[in-house]
Protein backbone atom coordinates (compact mmCIF):
# COMPACT_ATOMS: atom_id res chain seq x y z
CA UNK A 1 0.00 0.00 0.00
CA UNK A 2 1.27 3.44 -0.78
CA UNK A 3 2.54 5.56 2.42
CA UNK A 4 0.02 7.36 4.32
CA UNK A 5 1.75 10.39 3.61
CA UNK A 6 1.81 9.83 -0.34
CA UNK A 7 -1.84 9.09 0.00
CA UNK A 8 -4.71 11.72 -1.09
CA UNK A 9 -7.87 12.08 0.66
CA UNK A 10 -11.35 13.08 0.31
CA UNK A 11 -13.34 13.34 2.94
CA UNK A 12 -17.32 13.39 2.36
CA UNK A 13 -19.54 14.85 4.84
CA UNK A 14 -23.74 14.51 4.09
CA UNK A 15 -25.54 17.34 5.58
CA UNK A 16 -29.93 18.20 5.93
CA UNK A 17 -30.67 21.41 7.07
CA UNK A 18 -27.44 21.56 8.82
CA UNK A 19 -26.90 25.21 9.05
CA UNK A 20 -26.71 25.75 13.27
CA UNK A 21 -23.46 23.41 13.02
CA UNK A 22 -22.02 23.15 9.51
CA UNK A 23 -20.10 26.44 10.12
CA UNK A 24 -18.00 25.11 12.79
CA UNK A 25 -17.73 21.64 11.23
CA UNK A 26 -16.57 23.17 8.21
CA UNK A 27 -13.44 25.29 10.23
CA UNK A 28 -12.22 22.25 12.40
CA UNK A 29 -11.94 19.88 9.43
CA UNK A 30 -10.72 22.47 6.58
CA UNK A 31 -7.95 23.48 9.70
CA UNK A 32 -6.88 19.95 10.64
CA UNK A 33 -6.56 19.21 6.87
CA UNK A 34 -4.07 21.91 6.75
CA UNK A 35 -2.11 21.39 9.87
CA UNK A 36 -1.85 17.44 8.66
CA UNK A 37 -0.48 19.20 5.24
CA UNK A 38 -2.34 16.60 3.64
CA UNK A 39 -3.60 16.62 -0.20
CA UNK A 40 -7.13 16.30 0.08
CA UNK A 41 -10.30 17.56 -0.56
CA UNK A 42 -13.52 17.69 0.90
CA UNK A 43 -16.93 17.25 -0.32
CA UNK A 44 -20.50 18.28 1.29
CA UNK A 45 -23.29 16.47 0.01
CA UNK A 46 -26.19 18.72 0.26
CA UNK A 47 -29.36 16.27 0.72
CA UNK A 48 -32.03 19.18 -0.45
CA UNK A 49 -32.37 21.08 2.35
CA UNK A 50 -34.27 23.47 3.42
CA UNK A 51 -32.42 25.93 5.40
CA UNK A 52 -29.14 27.89 4.14
CA UNK A 53 -27.21 24.94 4.38
CA UNK A 54 -26.03 25.26 0.65
CA UNK A 55 -25.49 29.24 0.94
CA UNK A 56 -22.94 28.26 3.88
CA UNK A 57 -20.50 25.63 2.09
CA UNK A 58 -20.70 27.93 -0.94
CA UNK A 59 -19.31 30.93 1.10
CA UNK A 60 -16.67 28.52 2.92
CA UNK A 61 -15.98 27.10 -0.69
CA UNK A 62 -14.78 31.50 -1.68
CA UNK A 63 -12.00 30.59 1.24
CA UNK A 64 -11.14 27.52 0.70
CA UNK A 65 -10.77 25.64 -2.56
CA UNK A 66 -9.97 22.37 -1.28
CA UNK A 67 -14.10 22.62 -0.46
CA UNK A 68 -16.57 21.31 -2.81
CA UNK A 69 -20.65 21.22 -2.57
CA UNK A 70 -22.34 18.68 -4.15
CA UNK A 71 -25.98 19.21 -4.57
CA UNK A 72 -28.65 16.24 -4.61
CA UNK A 73 -31.79 15.82 -6.54
CA UNK A 74 -33.73 16.43 -3.51
CA UNK A 75 -33.91 14.89 -0.10
CA UNK A 76 -32.86 11.54 -1.06
CA UNK A 77 -30.94 10.55 2.07
CA UNK A 78 -28.29 9.35 4.33
CA UNK A 79 -27.23 6.45 2.37
CA UNK A 80 -27.85 8.05 -0.98
CA UNK A 81 -25.85 11.37 0.22
CA UNK A 82 -22.58 9.11 1.24
CA UNK A 83 -22.79 7.29 -2.17
CA UNK A 84 -23.05 10.55 -3.71
CA UNK A 85 -20.27 11.82 -2.51
CA UNK A 86 -17.39 8.87 -2.38
CA UNK A 87 -18.19 8.10 -5.90
CA UNK A 88 -17.37 11.95 -6.87
CA UNK A 89 -14.65 11.63 -5.02
CA UNK A 90 -10.78 11.65 -6.03
CA UNK A 91 -8.53 10.60 -3.20
CA UNK A 92 -6.83 7.32 -2.50
CA UNK A 93 -8.91 6.89 0.63
CA UNK A 94 -12.30 8.19 1.17
CA UNK A 95 -13.67 9.30 4.49
CA UNK A 96 -17.05 9.88 5.21
CA UNK A 97 -18.32 11.85 8.76
CA UNK A 98 -20.95 13.47 10.28
CA UNK A 99 -21.98 16.67 10.01
CA UNK A 100 -21.63 16.96 13.62
CA UNK A 101 -18.11 15.78 14.25
CA UNK A 102 -20.03 13.36 17.09
CA UNK A 103 -16.35 11.28 16.20
CA UNK A 104 -14.17 14.64 16.43
CA UNK A 105 -11.97 14.52 13.00
CA UNK A 106 -8.93 14.42 15.08
CA UNK A 107 -10.20 10.25 15.23
CA UNK A 108 -9.02 9.99 11.61
CA UNK A 109 -5.83 8.72 11.84
CA UNK A 110 -7.11 5.76 13.99
CA UNK A 111 -9.45 5.01 10.59
CA UNK A 112 -5.72 5.49 8.14
CA UNK A 113 -3.94 2.99 10.36
CA UNK A 114 -6.03 0.62 10.07
CA UNK A 115 -5.38 0.74 6.23
CA UNK A 116 -2.10 0.64 6.28
CA UNK A 117 -2.00 -2.04 8.41
CA UNK A 118 -3.67 -4.28 5.97
CA UNK A 119 -7.64 -2.81 5.90
CA UNK A 120 -9.49 -2.14 3.12
CA UNK A 121 -12.19 -0.70 5.16
CA UNK A 122 -12.25 0.65 8.69
CA UNK A 123 -15.47 2.16 11.01
CA UNK A 124 -15.23 4.00 13.92
CA UNK A 125 -16.44 2.06 16.80
CA UNK A 126 -18.70 3.38 19.87
CA UNK A 127 -18.60 0.07 21.93
CA UNK A 128 -15.62 -1.86 21.16
CA UNK A 129 -13.68 0.57 23.78
CA UNK A 130 -17.32 2.02 25.75
CA UNK A 131 -15.14 4.81 27.80
CA UNK A 132 -13.79 6.36 24.90
CA UNK A 133 -17.61 7.84 25.02
CA UNK A 134 -17.41 11.17 26.13
CA UNK A 135 -21.52 11.85 26.46
CA UNK A 136 -23.57 8.82 25.79
CA UNK A 137 -26.70 8.26 24.21
CA UNK A 138 -30.39 7.95 26.54
CA UNK A 139 -30.94 4.54 28.02
CA UNK A 140 -33.65 4.09 24.86
CA UNK A 141 -31.21 4.75 22.37
CA UNK A 142 -28.81 2.86 23.84
CA UNK A 143 -30.96 -0.32 24.10
CA UNK A 144 -32.77 0.05 20.51
CA UNK A 145 -29.31 0.24 19.09
CA UNK A 146 -28.61 -3.05 20.58
CA UNK A 147 -31.57 -4.29 19.39
CA UNK A 148 -30.43 -3.47 16.30
CA UNK A 149 -26.71 -5.02 16.83
CA UNK A 150 -28.57 -8.47 17.46
CA UNK A 151 -30.82 -8.06 14.48
CA UNK A 152 -27.80 -7.51 11.98
CA UNK A 153 -25.94 -10.60 13.08
CA UNK A 154 -28.94 -12.56 12.90
CA UNK A 155 -30.00 -11.73 9.43
CA UNK A 156 -27.08 -10.47 7.53
CA UNK A 157 -24.56 -11.84 9.83
CA UNK A 158 -22.70 -9.00 10.62
CA UNK A 159 -20.01 -9.46 13.67
CA UNK A 160 -19.19 -6.00 14.12
CA UNK A 161 -19.96 -4.26 17.54
CA UNK A 162 -20.94 -1.26 16.12
CA UNK A 163 -22.43 -1.08 12.62
CA UNK A 164 -24.25 2.74 12.84
CA UNK A 165 -21.14 5.34 13.55
CA UNK A 166 -20.93 7.76 11.00
CA UNK A 167 -16.95 7.86 11.25
CA UNK A 168 -15.64 5.43 8.23
CA UNK A 169 -12.81 5.23 5.92
CA UNK A 170 -12.62 3.40 2.71
CA UNK A 171 -9.57 2.37 -0.26
CA UNK A 172 -10.74 4.01 -3.22
CA UNK A 173 -11.12 0.17 -4.48
CA UNK A 174 -13.06 -1.45 -1.91
CA UNK A 175 -15.31 2.50 -2.16
CA UNK A 176 -15.72 2.16 -6.48
CA UNK A 177 -16.72 -1.86 -5.63
CA UNK A 178 -19.23 -1.71 -3.48
CA UNK A 179 -21.11 1.67 -3.10
CA UNK A 180 -22.17 1.48 -6.95
CA UNK A 181 -23.89 -1.97 -5.80
CA UNK A 182 -25.69 0.01 -2.73
CA UNK A 183 -29.70 0.23 -2.76
CA UNK A 184 -30.62 1.47 0.31
CA UNK A 185 -30.88 5.22 0.29
CA UNK A 186 -31.60 6.07 4.06
CA UNK A 187 -30.66 5.19 7.61
CA UNK A 188 -30.04 1.13 7.12
CA UNK A 189 -27.09 1.59 4.15
CA UNK A 190 -24.43 1.06 7.02
CA UNK A 191 -25.20 -2.70 7.13
CA UNK A 192 -25.52 -2.86 3.58
CA UNK A 193 -22.13 -1.43 3.04
CA UNK A 194 -20.58 -4.21 5.29
CA UNK A 195 -22.59 -6.99 4.09
CA UNK A 196 -21.25 -6.48 0.41
CA UNK A 197 -17.80 -5.92 1.99
CA UNK A 198 -18.17 -9.55 3.31
CA UNK A 199 -19.40 -10.49 0.02
CA UNK A 200 -16.66 -9.42 -2.35
CA UNK A 201 -13.68 -10.67 0.30
CA UNK A 202 -13.13 -6.85 2.08
CA UNK A 203 -10.73 -6.58 5.07
CA UNK A 204 -13.19 -4.33 7.17
CA UNK A 205 -11.60 -3.57 10.72
CA UNK A 206 -13.66 -2.44 13.42
CA UNK A 207 -11.40 0.86 15.30
CA UNK A 208 -12.69 1.93 18.72
CA UNK A 209 -12.81 6.13 18.26
CA UNK A 210 -13.69 8.90 20.71
CA UNK A 211 -17.24 9.47 20.42
CA UNK A 212 -20.06 11.82 22.17
CA UNK A 213 -23.72 12.38 21.46
CA UNK A 214 -24.61 15.48 19.70
CA UNK A 215 -28.32 16.67 20.40
CA UNK A 216 -30.39 17.57 17.23
CA UNK A 217 -30.51 13.52 15.70
CA UNK A 218 -33.52 13.02 13.29
CA UNK A 219 -33.85 9.69 13.85
CA UNK A 220 -37.07 8.31 15.67
CA UNK A 221 -36.38 4.99 17.61
CA UNK A 222 -39.67 3.51 16.44
CA UNK A 223 -40.56 4.75 13.21
CA UNK A 224 -36.73 4.54 11.45
CA UNK A 225 -36.14 1.80 13.52
CA UNK A 226 -39.06 -0.33 11.96
CA UNK A 227 -37.71 1.45 8.76
CA UNK A 228 -34.37 -0.14 9.13
CA UNK A 229 -35.22 -3.48 10.02
CA UNK A 230 -37.04 -3.82 6.81
CA UNK A 231 -34.09 -2.38 4.81
CA UNK A 232 -32.01 -5.37 6.48
CA UNK A 233 -34.56 -8.16 4.83
CA UNK A 234 -34.31 -6.02 2.05
CA UNK A 235 -30.66 -6.49 1.82
CA UNK A 236 -30.78 -10.48 2.34
CA UNK A 237 -33.82 -10.23 -0.23
CA UNK A 238 -31.51 -8.72 -2.66
CA UNK A 239 -28.59 -10.58 -2.35
CA UNK A 240 -30.82 -14.10 -2.60
CA UNK A 241 -32.30 -12.66 -5.76
CA UNK A 242 -28.91 -11.71 -7.63
CA UNK A 243 -29.28 -7.92 -7.19
CA UNK A 244 -25.71 -7.73 -5.88
CA UNK A 245 -24.40 -10.49 -8.08
CA UNK A 246 -23.53 -7.77 -11.46
CA UNK A 247 -21.88 -4.97 -11.38
CA UNK A 248 -25.01 -2.18 -11.31
CA UNK A 249 -23.03 0.90 -11.51
CA UNK A 250 -25.56 3.61 -9.78
CA UNK A 251 -24.46 6.64 -11.39
CA UNK A 252 -23.45 9.40 -9.09
CA UNK A 253 -24.76 13.24 -9.83
CA UNK A 254 -22.45 15.03 -11.48
CA UNK A 255 -20.19 17.18 -8.95
CA UNK A 256 -21.02 20.80 -9.09
CA UNK A 257 -18.64 23.06 -8.17
CA UNK A 258 -18.99 27.35 -7.76
CA UNK A 259 -19.61 28.97 -10.90
CA UNK A 260 -16.37 29.57 -13.26
CA UNK A 261 -14.47 27.70 -10.81
CA UNK A 262 -12.99 24.15 -11.69
CA UNK A 263 -13.31 21.40 -9.31
CA UNK A 264 -10.09 21.51 -7.04
CA UNK A 265 -7.19 19.08 -7.84
CA UNK A 266 -6.51 16.13 -5.34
Amino acid sequence: MIPLNDMTYSIVIPAYNESERLGATLEKVLTYVRQQGWDAEVIVVNDGSKDNTAEIVRACAEKNPILRLLENPGNRGKGYSVRNGILNSRGDIVVFSDADLSSPIEEMPKLLEALAAGADIAIGSRWLRAELQTHRQSLHRQVFGRIFNALNRIILGLRFKDTQCGFKAFTRRAAQTILPLQRIERWGFDPEILFLARKFGFRVDEVPVRWGHVGGTRINPLMDGARMFQEMLRIRWYDMTGKYDGRIAVAAQPAKTLPGRPAPRV
